[in-house]
């Protein structure tokens, strides 16, 4: 068991993953979610500062959103975020398309290659079984 504390209002509970928050503060979380993704719906184009105010949430959770590409910027948007291996300007997410693409070449790369003429062969191992009589 990981018995933890609540970040929002200091209950005891069973952690298993994620965000440290129990389960009622984890529904209240999703909810506001929820309500910030409506009024981004019924007013496009509005900053992260004006969706903070009106939805009563964190500034920096609806940057946390963002990066977790829950939300995503539109493309008329003043504000923007930044990749954060080259800069580039993104809309949602850590990474612009062409480093996230790099990355996963490069964790390819590291991937032992199979040929494609070859095939596997069972080793039989009759002597290390163990019998029955």
């Amino acid at each position: 068991m990981n018995i933890r504390n609540c970040r929002m209002c200091g209950h005891i509970f069973n952690y298993v993953a994620g965000p440290i928050l129990c389960p009622h503060c984890r529904e209240k979380m999703e909810a506001k979610f929820q309500e910030v993704k409506e009024y981004i719906r019924a007013n496009p184009g509005v900053g992260i500062q004006d969706v903070a105010e009106n939805c009563d949430v964190e500034p920096s959770q609806i940057q946390q959103w963002l990066r977790e590409e829950r939300l995503e910027l539109t493309e008329g948007s003043a504000i923007y975020l930044q990749c954060e291996k080259c800069g580039a300007p993104i809309r949602s997410g850590r990474f612009c398309e062409k480093c996230k693409y790099e990355m996963s070449m490069d964790l390819q790369s590291v991937l032992p290659k199979k040929s494609v003429g070859t095939q596997t062969t069972r080793i039989s191992r009759d002597g290390e079984r163990m019998r029955y009589l």
